[in-house]
């Protein structure tokens, strides 16, 4: 029987490619931005296979959650006409493709050369608790006051973007 953590890897490094790809693929920006939140999780699922659970939380929290909500509202808010072609093709894309394509040899051929040794010692376990104490101890005046500050700038942006009031 097969390693199953191994089959999950290779499962959601499909999923990733395959989103990744559908991202820059896809004329409709909607359908992009949807492709990216997909991206996110699967990463957060590798993160999950590595035992790195805060990781995959503040992955899933942090770029799936709100970078997937920003892109929504920028889209939503240009009120651009017809949606479905709104992410036009570069005219680059073969030059892309080429740089693409270098760049993958190289990471291939430095990561095959490389002298691999397994660390001896095992993950710590419980890292979850010690940075929630962190975060909800010691520094949770300076964590609201980030927390506020991101959310009036989300709502300043909304109210740029929307216009000022306008007389009927």
């Amino acid at each position: 029987m097969p390693d199953m953590s191994a089959l999950f890897f290779w499962l959601l490094a499909a999923i990733i490619i395959a989103s990744a790809l559908a991202v820059v693929l896809l004329k409709n920006i909607v359908h992009s931005a949807l492709y990216l939140v997909l991206t996110f999780v699967g990463v957060a699922g590798l993160y999950i296979l590595l035992n790195a659970e805060f990781l995959a939380a503040v992955q899933l929290l942090v770029y799936a959650g709100a970078v997937a909500i920003l892109i929504v509202f920028a889209v939503m808010l240009t009120r651009r006409g017809d949606i479905r072609a709104s992410n036009l093709f570069n005219v680059n894309y073969l030059a892309a493709a080429v740089v693409s394509l270098a760049l993958f040899i190289v990471i291939t051929l430095a990561t095959g050369r490389m002298a691999w040794t397994a660390t001896p010692g095992q993950a710590p376990a419980g890292n979850v608790g010690a940075i929630a104490d962190a975060f909800l101890g010691h520094f949770a005046i300076p964590f609201e006051i980030a927390a506020v500050l991101l959310l009036v700038a989300m709502v300043g942006a909304i109210l740029l973007a929307r216009g000022g009031k306008q007389d009927q």
